[in-house]
């Protein structure tokens, strides 16, 4: 081998590795993926002054893992949350209930070390959130998708699958719900589905696992009690994030659980702790302005999601089907079934335009296949009704729809 020989790491590598990512190239023109949230609502001002006011008072606390706090996070953050969690999802929790996390994603990957093993089986909302998805395939787990309609998971749908499956001799080994402006159709289960779901979790063993990261995001700002405010038996594990309503970058969640889940949790927690300083940050910022910042940022959400629906009509008619959500980051659009969304989200995005197609948030990837979710927090007003006329030209040389433009017949492309 020559001197000038790059060193060869591939017969290193495990099997089982995923495939290896692509280079950051940046972000496209008009993005309408992920997670991301509106950059003009993030409370700057408050959090400069907040990290000002408590690094002065505890800065010197840095010097010790976990803050001195222990291990399940900063304490004034926990106790910020089991007074919020009490009075917007009805949870009667202590700070020892809790632990903060890096992010919602953590809390899906402690969950999932803790609860899977390869080969088990996992029942899901049939259209959801792909970071649930992609990991399960990973742990080689069966995810078994229930359908949806306009309220969320279908009850009969959910009691014929647990039948189903206790016939064959199988026990899932959680329900994994996004119950509160669900990822991504932004439906919001009932207080009746909610009960319906505890009871068939009791009936058949089988625990909740309740994603509540988009909760706080609801144009009513009145929303049904957790899923684990209403267990009387402890069979739901609950979790949720900093990142919808304050900033994702922060990669800030926590979980709520029983002591024995907790515990488990925490052994398999090795990071050291989650970023000190992001906690202590919140912790200062959201005490006395969490309550009034939310509504603010939930008024700009639905104005962008107004203009989000104005745009689909104007550039694709009747060929763009919606419901509007009842809060959240995303709309969940239906476009007919000649159109292949993964093919479209190839030529859109040579054309500037990310969009997130269908069948990576489902676990019915033919009827997902005409879908595509949109987030429309990221991009401005101007931004919106841009990219969705260029998303609307793409699609009609693609793919011949819509057949009108901004009520102007155009003819497909041959």
């Amino acid at each position: 081998m020559s001197a000038a020989s790059p060193f060869d790491f591939s017969p290193l590598l495990p099997a089982g590795l995923p495939a290896p990512a692509a280079r950051w190239t940046g972000l496209a023109k008009y993005s309408f993926v992920g997670g991301n949230n509106d950059p003009d609502q993030v409370p700057v001002d408050g959090l400069i002054e907040a990290v000002n006011a408590v690094l002065r008072r505890e800065g010197k606390a840095l010097a010790t893992y976990g803050l001195a706090s222990g291990p399940q996070g900063y304490r004034p953050l926990r106790e910020f949350l089991t007074a919020k969690l009490k009075r917007d999802a009805g949870i009667t929790c202590g700070a020892d209930d809790i632990m903060i996390v890096s992010g919602s994603l953590q809390a899906l990957d402690l969950v999932n070390q803790t609860l899977l093993a390869r080969g088990d089986t996992v029942l899901v909302e049939q259209e959801t959130y792909q970071g649930a998805l992609t990991r399960l395939t990973r742990l080689g787990v069966n995810a078994v998708g229930i359908p949806l309609d306009d309220q969320g998971m279908r009850m009969d749908a959910l009691a014929a699958t647990l039948a189903d499956h206790k016939r064959r001799g199988i026990t899932p080994k959680y329900i994994y719900t996004i119950p509160t402006v669900q990822n991504p159709t932004g439906s919001i289960l009932s207080q009746t589905r909610r009960a319906e779901m505890l009871k068939l979790s009791r009936e058949y063993g089988v625990p909740i696992f309740e994603d509540d990261c988009y909760a706080d995001l609801i144009w009513k700002g009145e929303r049904p009690p957790a899923i684990y405010a209403m267990s009387q038996h402890g069979g739901v594990i609950h979790i949720g994030s900093f990142s919808k309503s304050i900033a994702p970058a922060l990669r800030v969640g926590f979980i709520v659980a029983p002591w024995e889940m907790m515990s488990r949790m925490l052994a398999l927690k090795t990071d050291a702790g989650s970023g000190a300083l992001e906690q202590m940050v919140l912790a200062e910022y959201c005490a006395p302005h969490f309550a009034s910042h939310v509504p603010k940022l939930t008024r700009g959400l639905r104005a962008k999601l107004d203009t989000l629906m104005e745009a689909l009509n104007e550039q694709f008619g009747t060929a763009a089907e919606f419901e509007a959500p009842e809060g959240g980051i995303f709309l969940w659009v239906k476009l007919p079934d000649n159109v292949d969304t993964l093919k479209l989200y190839q030529a859109a995005l040579a054309a500037g335009v990310s969009i997130n197609p269908g069948p990576e948030w489902s676990t019915d990837k033919a009827y997902a296949g005409s879908r595509l979710r949109l987030c429309f927090a990221s991009p401005s007003h101007e931004q919106i009704r841009e990219g969705v006329a260029v998303l609307a030209e793409v699609c009609r040389k693609e793919f011949g729809v819509p057949e009108r433009i901004a009520n102007v017949e155009k003819r497909a492309s041959s």
